[in-house]
């Protein structure tokens, strides 16, 4: 690199630097073509100066990259509050302008730069969904580079440079990202440089990374996969050349590594380690080149720089001459023009078109998403001669249709399942007949693992929703597929990805991507062999507090529900859908039509089930949501209608759990003539749910009589028991229901009292039965739908 290029590099770096401090500070004299003035500043400083100028270094060293080589790159950045940084080189490559034109490349434009950020209807401080060239909201740290892996897999001409700041680098997920090369096949998948800028300093004490010694930094990211080379100084035009050499050698590197997989040489043996995949280390001051002593205290190079670092500009006149001084240091009278618009000889420092980092497609999928080419569930159906008479393990019908779905995207590789280390278990095992677990470092002896491999098993939630979160946003297609109790490890992952798509929504230029399809198994109420704390149905209260124009959950009863509601989900944009079912057998209650029909309208009276009178209202109605709870609720069903057959039972199955919602709360909420359409006025309804009672009642919020819904959920009462123990437990079994509809149904037929006594027999023999022969009696463990016949 010539002095010129580097001259160019430095002073397009500096022009970045000078509207990182100007939006941070300014909301008038964008360019100071007069003297800095209090009125000039704004009334709140928000904003993170500390990690913008190494953010900025990296995005002019990307661009130089891209120019050279006319690779397609993509900037994933960790240190999400390097917001003003990732801004200021959108506007300056002119993407930020394309995007919002009102911000033009003019002075005007620049004012409009300024004055938005951290502004009431401005956008945010973070690196986040309003920025080109983002698929990564940076407001919550450590998921950078999983979001990075995702991106790469099945791209296999991109490179995604992931900054990670040390602070992130201490949050458990990024840590486990690093042995993410484990998973890289260089065959098939793009690449992922990591760039870990250690500045040493957190918003108020130092990171571990920064202080502990070079060569322990070194062997870390060694034993994970890495081959790391650091970067380190302060004086700019030095740190630009020894970034510029160690990025083009990174990038040569990963070429050859895909070179030579490619051509065929990737066959090695066993016990090989694999490629040892380029990484770079950045060591430069926190708050580089911005004011180096405030008020007599270091700031520079310490966790002072990390956000504001004059904090009173507009009251202290130090303060604001400091502040002038440090801007004018980046010479913006050179950098811009009497217009205001960028220098040509800058200007030109920038990739063209979709080559620019804020104008990837890769960073708004949408443009890249192709419709999945899924099979017809109706072919996986199970045949239900008559409703909950035949058992079945539901997820295993999935299990097959994801199988095939694999083979038909075989060539267009846009399908990928994620799980902990559990797809067998959740009975989706069918997938490797035909696909096998993505693992580089395969033996012999493996069943279904090895390179190329397109269901990726890890223990880390957070890693197999951060790898599938990154594929769709990047534009393609998956499913996450974990225990119930544990996919509340990366619930703040989740809540994140529904607030990115909720704010997408109100950006016309970017694309939906893929939804976001969480398949919960292994639930809270058949955890046969595990104990309490597999036990835990958490993760529904969490999704339901979130925007309901984003989040979807939906609990189907049975295996042909389960294939209506999966292919609905697969081919739906811009949503997070839960689907939650257990794995274990199960009585399964509607033809393929029938489940269609009954998924499509989100509810419905099994009219088979119950015993009410054509055209008058119920004596009581028993709701149920959820598999287990269904059972329950169709078994108390046949109790009633056995015992009490003058009792008029409405039975009331839900599969979408929004629905219950008024509908000025959720899209898909009943109107008030559906929602009494299905429960009545005033009637007294028996609810069996699966989750905990309080999310049902925060859903049915404002409904018509919504407290006369008495619901049966679980109530943290759990350990290693049987099915049926664990309803009891709970207050959920058909027992339990029966007595509660007996004791708030609207009239008391003959045979309640009898009824009463034989429940609270049964509940008593049954603890006694299952201490002594360690499983649930029969008339429980075999029971099957009959058509009710009055008890003798």
């Amino acid at each position: 690199m010539d002095d010129s290029e580097l001259d160019g590099l430095v002073a397009w770096w500096e022009a970045a630097n000078y509207l990182t401090v100007a939006q941070i500070y300014l909301r008038d004299n964008p360019l100071l073509r007069e003297p800095l003035r209090a009125e000039h500043i704004k009334p709140r400083l928000l904003g993170h100066w500390g990690t913008s100028p190494a953010l900025s270094l990296v995005y002019a060293q990307l661009n130089r990259l891209i120019r050279r080589t006319d690779a397609q790159l993509l900037n994933v950045t960790g240190p999400g509050h390097g917001g003003p940084a990732i801004v200021a080189n959108a506007y300056l490559e002119g993407s930020w302008s394309e995007v919002y034109p009102e911000v033009g490349r003019d002075e005007a434009g620049l004012l409009r730069l300024v004055r938005q950020f951290s502004t009431p209807g401005g956008i945010p401080s973070h690196v986040s969904v309003p920025v080109p060239g983002s698929i990564h909201e940076g407001g919550e740290l450590g998921y950078a580079l999983v979001h990075a892996f995702g991106a790469a897999f099945d791209n296999p001409d991109l490179i995604v440079a992931c900054t990670v700041g040390d602070g992130e680098a201490e949050t458990g997920p990024l840590e486990g990202s690093w042995k993410g090369t484990r998973f890289l096949d260089p065959r098939r998948d793009g690449a992922v440089l990591p760039i870990l800028n250690l500045n040493e300093a957190k918003i108020s004490g130092p990171t571990v990374l920064g202080r502990v010694p070079d060569e322990d930094v070194h062997e870390l990211l060694h034993a994970h996969g890495w081959a790391p080379v650091e970067i380190a100084g302060d004086d700019p035009r030095e740190v630009h050349a020894q970034f510029a050499q160690a990025l083009d050698t990174a990038y040569d590197t990963i070429r050859a590594i895909q070179a030579e997989a490619r051509a065929g040489a990737h066959g090695r043996p066993a016990s090989a380690a694999g490629p040892r995949w380029p990484a770079l280390i950045l060591r430069t001051p926190k708050g580089w080149t911005g004011p180096k002593v405030v008020d007599g205290k270091q700031v520079e190079g310490t966790f002072r720089a990390h956000q504001v670092p004059l904090a009173n500009v507009r009251d202290n006149p130090d303060h604001l001459a400091q502040l002038e001084t440090w801007m004018r240091s980046y010479r913006p009278h050179e950098r811009f023009d009497e217009h205001g618009t960028l220098v040509p000889e800058l200007a030109r420092l920038a990739p063209t078109g979709d080559h620019r980092l804020g104008s990837t497609p890769h960073a708004n999928g949408g443009r890249l998403l192709k419709a999945l080419d899924l099979p017809d569930y109706g072919a996986y159906a199970i045949d239900v001669p008559a409703p909950a008479t035949v058992t079945a393990e539901s997820t295993r019908k999935l299990g097959e249709l994801l199988r095939d779905l694999f083979s038909r995207t075989e060539t267009s590789r846009d399908f990928r399942l994620f799980c902990p280390d559990e797809t067998n278990s959740n009975r989706l095992g069918a997938v490797f007949e035909v696909a096998h677990r993505e693992l580089e470092q395969a033996r012999p002896d493996d069943e279904a693992v090895g390179p190329g491999g397109r269901v990726m098993e890890v223990l880390s939630e957070h890693l197999c929703q951060g790898w599938l979160e990154g594929y769709l946003l990047t534009g393609r297609h998956g499913m996450f597929a974990t225990y119930e109790a544990f996919a509340m490890v990366s619930a703040s992952m989740a809540i994140q990805h529904t607030k990115w798509l909720e704010a997408a929504r109100g950006l016309e230029w970017r694309a939906p991507v893929a939804s976001l399809n969480v398949l919960l198994t292994s639930t809270c109420w058949r955890n046969d062999h595990n104990g309490f704390s597999h036990q835990g149905p958490g993760l529904i209260d969490t999704m339901i507090s979130m925007s309901g124009d984003v989040v979807r959950v939906y609990l189907p009863p049975d295996a042909n529900c389960l294939l209506s509601t999966a292919d609905h989900c697969l081919r739906s944009r811009d949503y997070v859908n839960l689907i939650v079912i257990d794995k274990q057998p199960e009585l399964q209650y509607l033809t393929l039509e029938q489940a269609k029909a009954h998924c499509a309208a989100g509810a419905g009276i099994w009219e088979w089930a119950g015993s009410e009178h054509p055209g008058d209202e119920p004596d009581v109605v028993l709701a149920c949501i959820g598999d287990v709870p269904t059972l329950e609720t169709i078994a108390a069903a046949w109790l009633l209608r056995t015992h009490v057959p003058e009792l008029r039972v409405r039975v009331v199955n839900v599969v979408d759990l929004m629905a219950l919602s008024p509908p000025d709360v959720h899209p898909h909420g009943f109107d008030r003539d559906r929602f009494v359409a299905l429960f009545g006025e005033q009637t007294e309804v028996i609810t069996a749910f699966h989750g905990y009672a309080r999310a049902l009642h925060q859903l049915l919020h404002g409904r018509p009589g919504a407290p006369r819904f008495h619901v049966h959920g679980f109530a943290e009462q759990g350990t290693t028991t049987t099915p049926f123990d664990m309803v009891v437990l709970n207050e959920m079994s058909r027992y339990h229901l029966v007595l509660d509809a007996l004791r708030r149904t609207r009239r008391v037929p003959a045979g309640s009292d009898a009824l009463e006594r034989y429940c609270e027999t049964q509940l008593t023999r049954h603890h006694a039965y299952v201490r002594e022969h360690l499983e649930d009696m029969p008339e429980v463990r075999d029971w099957v739908w009959t058509e009710p016949a009055p008890a003798a």
